[in-house]
């Protein structure tokens, strides 16, 4: 057995074995009720970094009442099962699919947007669902783009795994393999020298990793991301904001910056899912816009993710932006306000005679945002 499987079988993988500070209930509901519904698991190395079962890292993956009180929000909150031709795609893009190829992950987080399948027997993936995955992206030629999602990949054993990458790369018209993985932060030595130079030899080969917290960023979990990268492939990362986990700019500045220096982009920041039995986790949008705009220009812009939406349904990531950097766009003028608050004008370029989209072809003229008087606010031009 290898050291990654032994903290597997080391760490908790039921409630009854939580640590007796660990244990809560509310309205008479303990945990023993949320793992019928929502299984439990803290590998021994991620239950090394818990000093606190209320801090930000215990509260990713310790089970509370709370999962099971929650009878609103859908089990699938963004419409995948929907957007499934076959068992283990999601095909929801023009030219890329989503690749679920197993339901086990090294830590089961508390805010997953699949916990419906998660560790759970009826949602594990088969190789004969793989195979039929594959298959569908063979004949699908507008497909050049594959996300191997999950559960988490790195959760396979190098020689089935690689039997998918394989299977893959023989595929003409599929150009780009991505990972998204939670072992690095999670797990990291599950990451080995054996995986890597096997996954060396599927470039392009690209991985979206999973930190929240910069407590996550220890030397083993530096270790597993230098040796990812050192193997050509790379990465960023997709944060949740969460409350109680990151729901502040000092902390996701830190772990932004912390990232940069582990070699992995920050990619994303996530508004947390209207997921059943996740939704104590959720933050008002206001608060992710607030964060964006505290660290706009107080930190470099390689540290700054997109912070984004997943649209309920099925709508996709939608990009949301601090909504007062555009002033306004009119009269041959883009006016715009810095992180300062300083106001500047961009003088756009002509039009010329091309239509603006949707405009019947008017050409664009002017957003109607912001007003003569704001632009002749501090800072008007350039300084």
């Amino acid at each position: 057995m290898e050291e990654w499987q032994q903290l597997l079988v080391d760490g908790i993988n039921r409630s009854s074995q939580l640590p007796p500070p660990w244990k809560s209930s509310k309205d008479g509901v303990g945990q023993g009720e949320v793992e019928k519904t929502f299984p439990v698991r803290i590998n021994a190395y991620y239950r090394s970094l818990i000093t606190d079962p209320e801090g930000p890292i215990g509260r990713q993956v310790i089970p509370d009442p709370e999962e099971v009180l929650d009878f609103d929000s859908p089990v699938d909150p963004l419409g995948e099962d929907s957007d499934s031709p076959v068992p283990a795609i999601v095909h929801r893009y023009p030219d890329r699919v989503l690749f679920l190829v197993t339901n086990q992950c090294p830590i089961y987080c508390r805010y997953c947007t699949r916990k419906r399948m998660i560790g759970t027997p009826e949602g594990v993936v088969t190789r004969s669902e793989v195979e039929e995955g594959i298959e569908y992206i063979r004949t699908h030629p507008e497909v050049r783009d594959v996300i191997l999602s999950g559960g988490d990949p790195l959760m396979l054993k190098d020689d089935y795994l690689e039997f998918i990458l394989s299977g893959l790369r023989k595929i003409p018209h599929l150009e780009v393999i991505r990972i998204g993985s939670r072992v690095p932060s999670s797990l990291p030595q599950r990451v080995t020298p054996e995986l890597c130079a096997m996954l060396k030899k599927y470039h392009p080969l690209f991985m979206n990793l999973h930190f929240n917290h910069p407590d996550e960023i220890t030397p083993e979990s530096s270790l597993a991301c230098n040796m990812l990268a050192d193997a050509g492939i790379p990465l960023g990362c997709q944060t949740v904001l969460m409350k109680g986990v990151n729901d502040e700019a000092g902390i996701l500045k830190k772990l932004f910056q912390k990232l940069l220096t582990i070699r992995v982009k920050p990619y994303y920041l996530y508004q947390a899912d209207l997921t059943r039995g996740a939704n104590h986790f959720r933050t008002p949008v206001s608060t992710g816009i607030r964060i964006m705009k505290e660290l706009q220009g107080h930190t470099s812009g390689m540290a700054i993710p997109h912070f984004v939406i997943d649209a309920p349904g099925g709508g996709g990531k939608v990009p949301i932006l601090p909504p007062d950097y555009l002033v306004s766009m009119e009269d041959g003028d883009v006016v715009l306000r810095n992180y300062e608050g300083n106001v500047y004008t961009y003088p756009d370029a002509p039009l010329l005679d091309e239509p603006a989209e949707g405009d019947g072809g008017q050409g664009f003229r002017g957003s109607g945002v912001g007003t003569a008087g704001e632009r002749n606010g501090k800072g008007l031009g350039r300084s």
